[in-house]
């Protein structure tokens, strides 16, 4: 699949995420155990997982990975039961690339929805940006550009949820950014992570 595919794909996923919530908003909140997600309720939350670079790797000759240790803290507040935004950073890690070290990481803005499955489990989807910064150094016969660079970029995701208790709830989730690196292009790096979101 090409990654103007994967883009469109992962858009619509998150697009219709967010429709379905729509559509939920005229049923009952269910359980008031779970409260929390009532208009000013917040949350913040901590992820852990593997990022995936897709950049190329110049010539060829050169040894190249795609994945690193990626780690997000974020947090948030629902506007109404099911819709709101959310700030975060997230870190994708560094790896090896062109006979150098390709890293990355940035803060992101996202407009978020919930589908409630259960009083308990909700589908999750986000669209926004994120403000990336990313430095790539690789030896000259690569022809890879080296250098920092950074900008806004298209953000998209979505997730599951499950609450333990009426604060602690587990999350997993996969994430996309549109980053911006030296020699003007714009490449997609995913993050598939898991973690703890606490509310209050």
């Amino acid at each position: 699949m090409t990654s103007s595919k994967r883009l469109l794909r992962a858009i619509a996923l998150a697009a219709g995420s967010l429709c379905a919530v729509a559509g939920a908003q005229a049923q009952s909140a269910g359980s008031s155990a779970y409260s929390f997600y009532a208009p000013g309720s917040g949350y913040v939350g901590l992820n852990v997982g593997k990022s995936d670079f897709s950049v190329g790797n110049g010539n060829g000759f050169f040894s190249s990975e795609r994945k690193d240790t990626a780690y997000g803290i974020y947090g948030g507040s629902y506007v109404t039961s099911y819709f709101g935004a959310e700030l975060g950073y997230t870190d994708f890690g560094k790896i090896a690339r062109a006979g150098g070290k390709t890293k990355a990481q940035g803060f992101n803005f996202s407009l978020i929805g919930r589908l409630p499955l259960s009083p308990q489990f909700n589908l999750l989807g986000k669209i926004g940006t994120t403000y990336g910064r990313t430095d790539v150094s690789s030896a000259l016969s690569s022809g890879v550009t080296a250098g920092s660079d950074n900008g806004f970029g298209l953000s998209y995701g979505v997730g599951a949820e499950y609450a333990f208790t009426p604060m602690v709830s587990g999350v997993v989730q996969y994430d996309e950014h549109r980053l911006k690196f030296a020699g003007g292009g714009r490449d997609r790096v995913g993050a598939a992570t898991a973690g703890v979101r606490f509310k209050f």
